[in-house]
């Protein structure tokens, strides 16, 4: 049975890249090194991490951030766990700001993982992409967007592109000069050729997203 580690060779990748997309090597070349490395020696936990995902889903950081500090709050922890998360009731989660549908999805969450159905960090090291991706749709609240950001900046995995996402979509736009952003299963296609460094070329589109958007006007000041 095949390990995965954790992480990637950045700089195989680069030139890997480099070697297959000319359009993407002269935006690597200005860009520069991507710092991603760190994340990827950090300790996680799954089930923790999937509660902080459907915590922050559909709000701003700050606003998020708020909730789960009320979480940890009345839960008495710092980790989401089944354990924990049954130290509150619902009408607790709802005092916190948690929604309904955020709330039923804490719970599945919780059954699943106090049943074993949430891998620990050793057991994804030997699953596949998809089966993770399989695994953790299975919990409501949770799709594939919240998986393959897990794979990509948790777990390291090498050859992930998320073709859903805007950003990502953005700077393929940016970097093929299209009119309009590709349709996911048309920028899936595109990213044939980035394997099977695709998590690298997502990386970068990211960053080209951002390096060519406008930059904010000044905010004015009162007077003192």
């Amino acid at each position: 049975m095949p390990r995965y580690r954790r992480g990637f060779d950045l700089d195989l990748a680069a030139a890997h890249l480099r070697r297959r997309d000319r359009k993407l090597a002269r935006w690597i070349d200005r860009i520069g090194p991507l710092d991603v490395g760190e994340r990827w020696r950090r300790r996680f936990d799954p089930t923790d991490a999937l509660a902080r995902a459907i915590l922050y889903q559909q709000l701003s950081g700050k606003a998020a951030a708020t909730i789960v500090g009320r979480v940890e709050a009345a839960i008495g922890a710092d980790k989401l766990h089944a354990d924990t998360l049954a130290r509150v009731d619902d009408a607790g989660l709802r005092a916190c700001g948690v929604s309904g549908n955020k709330t039923l999805a804490l719970r599945d969450l919780a059954a699943r993982a106090a049943a074993g159905e949430i891998p620990s960090t050793a057991e994804m090291a030997r699953l596949h992409d998809d089966e993770i991706v399989a695994r953790l749709t299975a919990v409501r609240g949770i799709g594939r967007w919240t998986v393959e950001m897990m794979l990509m900046f948790q777990l390291g995995r090498p050859d992930v592109l998320p073709v859903d996402d805007l950003g990502v979509r953005k700077g393929a736009q940016l970097l093929d000069k299209l009119d309009e952003m590709p349709k996911p299963r048309v920028l899936a296609g595109r990213g044939e050729a980035w394997g099977p460094y695709r998590t690298l070329a997502g990386l970068y589109l990211w960053r080209i997203a951002d390096f060519a958007a406008p930059a904010k006007p000044p905010v004015k000041r009162s007077q003192d």
